[in-house]
């Protein structure tokens, strides 16, 4: 019975682990290597190329929001091991920054895409400077929470193994 609780809990570590990782390998990938290099390709204008960044970074969000309930429930659901405090207040912290990029950053972003659509020229904006800020902190934060439950799942096997060693 013990070994099998273990294991459950080494499982439920794992996703703790996964998620996290998988969230971090999507906003880099995005983020950081197709915005930019989107620009680069032959015959991509700036309208062209914000249209295809608008429906992509739009897809991003949907995925970072699934990926932050799956996140959230895994810290909150009943009948699974909760975590402690410490390790929840990164998670919270992510949440956090989801929504401020959410609410606060894509709204002026969206607008400023709408007017250079719309054949405007709006001039530079801090927006993407604040959206790229808001990813780095998403991945730092995303690395925290892998690196805690690689370590949650670590310390679980060196528990099994000297449970079995003592049998």
């Amino acid at each position: 019975m013990q070994r099998s609780l273990q294991q459950a809990a080494v499982k439920h570590e794992l996703w703790r682990l996964v998620i996290p990782v998988l969230w971090f390998g999507m906003v880099a990938a995005i983020s950081f290597i197709e915005a930019p290099l989107k620009f680069q390709a032959p015959g991509i204008t700036i309208p062209l190329g914000l249209g295809i960044g608008r429906l992509v970074f739009f897809a991003l969000n949907v995925a970072e929001g699934i990926l932050l309930v799956a996140t959230l429930l895994l810290a909150f659901l009943p009948g699974v091991r909760r975590l402690a405090a410490a390790r929840l207040s990164w998670v919270l912290a992510l949440a956090a920054v989801f929504i401020v990029k959410i609410t606060v950053i894509r709204p002026p972003l969206n607008a400023r895409t709408d007017q250079v659509l719309a054949g405007a020229d709006p001039g530079q904006s801090p927006w993407h400077y604040i959206y790229i800020a808001a990813d780095v902190i998403t991945m730092v934060l995303l690395i925290v929470i892998a690196v805690q439950a690689a370590r949650a799942i670590l310390a679980r096997f060196v528990v099994v193994e000297q449970g079995e060693k003592r049998n």
